[in-house]
């Protein structure tokens, strides 16, 4: 894939990710305190389908999608399908595959935990009072 060293069919059959160890861990860091507010499992719909699934009205959450790196596997897709920015987004995870919506607080805590179990981790949006709803700029 364009000077990558796997091929498209390697990147194509890589194995789902399993998040559990790094969740339960926070999870049970944060017992007593309520600092979890959401967990979003990326898959078909996309990313701000999937994150706007679990949110409660009131609460608009705003993704910067310069937060984190993309991987080169959706820039291929996109050429290759002719395929537009707002459609890849709504329907791939764009390389997010788990998104915890955490108390600000103790965001850099957690990301320390699940990195600590071997994921990457970008703190990619925030949470705001407002019209219930997922927001995803600079695409």
């Amino acid at each position: 894939m364009d000077g990558g060293e796997q091929t498209i069919g390697d990147v194509l059959i890589e194995p789902t990710l399993i998040y559990t160890k790094a969740v339960r861990e926070v999870l049970g860091h944060y017992k007593v305190k309520n600092v979890v507010h959401g967990i979003a499992h990326i898959t078909g719909g996309g990313l701000a389908e999937n994150i706007e699934r679990i949110m409660p009205a009131g609460v608009q959450i705003e993704i910067d999608a310069r937060s984190w790196k993309q991987p080169p596997v959706f820039e291929w897709l996109q050429k290759l399908g002719k395929v537009e920015t707002d459609e890849m987004f709504r329907v791939f995870n764009m390389g997010i595959g788990l998104a915890l919506i955490v108390s600000p607080f103790y965001a850099e805590s957690i990301r320390r935990m699940v990195e600590q179990n071997g994921f990457k981790t970008w703190q990619i949006g925030s949470a705001s009072r407002g019209e219930k709803s997922v927001v995803v700029k600079n695409r």
